[in-house]
């Protein structure tokens, strides 16, 4: 095992470790930016009209000879960049527990993600295929980068600490993204003040969530320490330390168990994301300034969220405040269903409905998956967490899909997303989080 997990400590060790978390959190602030205002606001839009620009008289571009319809180019760049990330991270996250070097790791994912994501201010004309590219490597960079990141978790807090430690990672990175994506937001609807084309302000919008990225996060990499590990054999290559993974998590049913619904619940979260502004622009009849300021206030509140919900863990157990996170996601998609179309009012009530449990649920999930991993195989197992996190969420968009194909209804299809959050809290209730914890051999803590 990792013999610097941590279980408690001194005065000198208490410092150390909260110094520690310091910086952990600052990983959070500096990465959150590329979600939010590359993945969620500017980047699918422009890299489509650049793909656009490229396209024949028939709409299709030709990467690699294969005929793609231009709008569709995104959405298939993404899919490609899960593949990577599924492909890499059993391997870095082998490699990581058996040499306990983590911080080069982490450095390395790190900045290959924010030099490909400022590399994104090239993206002029018909440059499509290099948007793909620099989008493929980011993505996949920062699905490497979380997966390590998450992976701290349990070396720097005790079991008591994590819940408010992991919430308050999200939050940071949450205050962030809405920081940023203001200052972003200023200067792409007054790019004709500042001298700027439309296309310029979005590649220097895009350009600066990457320098955000790789400046703050040094603040991380100077505080962060590798941990020794006993000498260990080498890590197995792609597909086979993925299956080794797999064998030894059926070692522990129930941190499985707790991993289906997790998989289950986020499926829902995810496909919500991407798919309420979907929900607002078409069934609803709202602009794109009101979308954008629902991101923000979804950001915003999402801070606040993080934190109530942490401590709600903190008197209630992290079980309970999940769960209860998930009876109000299922509220939040029955009150969308019956909101009034052309009102943005109501439609920024459901943003806010979004942004309080949306932090909260997710920072809690990690902290109570974290009690769960066998020590020493922290950076291994939190590989299939962050997979289950960003490479199985298919499965909501897909329902989605096919409900509104078959109702022609965006009203049917969000409230289908109901499926994953009753489906998830059944699966979540039913395991037994302390015999959990035991049975991975950690110590339990007195609420969870």
């Amino acid at each position: 095992m990792d013999t610097d997990t941590v279980r408690s400590g001194a005065p000198d060790e208490a410092a150390g470790r909260r110094r520690e978390q310091r910086g952990w959190y600052f990983y959070d602030w500096a990465c959150s930016v590329y979600s939010t205002s590359v993945l969620t606001v500017f980047l699918g839009p422009y890299l489509t009209s650049v793909a656009e620009a490229a396209a024949d008289a028939d709409g299709f571009v030709h990467p690699l000879g294969i005929p793609v319809r231009a709008g569709s180019f995104f959405a298939y760049s993404v899919s490609l960049s899960v593949i990577v990330a599924v492909l890499v991270m059993p391997l870095v996250g082998a490699a990581a527990d058996r040499t306990g070097r983590k911080k080069p790791l982490l450095a390395a994912a790190a900045y290959t993600g924010a030099a490909a994501t400022a590399g994104m201010f090239f993206l002029g004309g018909e440059r499509y295929l290099l948007g793909g590219l620099l989008l493929v490597v980011a993505n996949a960079a920062q699905s490497v980068a979380m997966m390590l990141y998450n992976s701290y978790l349990p070396q720097i807090a005790t079991p008591e600490e994590r819940d408010a430690v992991s919430s308050r990672g999200w939050a940071f990175g949450y205050a962030a993204g809405a920081l940023v994506l203001v200052a972003n937001l200023v200067l792409y609807t007054g790019h004709d003040s500042f001298g700027l084309s439309e296309g310029m302000a979005v590649r220097i919008c895009l350009a600066s969530a990457g320098l955000w990225w790789g400046a703050w996060a040094l603040v991380p990499l100077r505080r962060l320490r590798d941990r020794r590990v006993p000498a260990r054999e080498a890590a197995l290559p792609g597909f086979r330390q993925l299956a080794a993974t797999v064998r030894d998590m059926r070692r522990h049913p129930l941190t499985l168990s707790f991993l289906l619904a997790y998989l289950v619940y986020n499926d829902g979260i995810q496909t919500v994301i991407s798919q309420a502004s979907v929900y607002g622009s078409k069934e609803l009849g709202l602009g794109q300034s009101t979308l954008i300021v629902a991101v923000l206030l979804v950001q915003v509140l999402a801070v606040a969220g993080a934190l109530a919900l942490g401590r709600l863990a903190r008197r209630y157990g992290a079980k309970r405040a999940i769960l209860g996170s998930l009876v109000a996601w299922t509220l939040t998609l029955a009150a969308g269903y019956f909101l009034p179309a052309g009102a943005p009012v109501w439609f920024f009530v459901l943003a806010a409905g979004i942004g309080l449990v949306l932090g909260g649920s997710q920072a809690l999930s990690r902290s109570l998956f974290s009690h769960l991993v066998p020590p020493g195989k922290e950076a291994e197992y939190f590989s299939a967490y962050e997979m289950s996190d960003r490479g199985m969420s298919w499965l909501g968009p897909l329902l989605f899909g096919l409900t509104y194909q078959l109702t022609g209804s965006y009203r049917d299809a969000i409230i289908s997303l109901v499926a994953f959050f009753v489906l998830g809290f059944a699966l979540l209730a039913r395991v037994p989080v302390r015999r959990a914890i035991s049975d991975a051999g950690n110590p339990v803590p007195e609420r969870i």
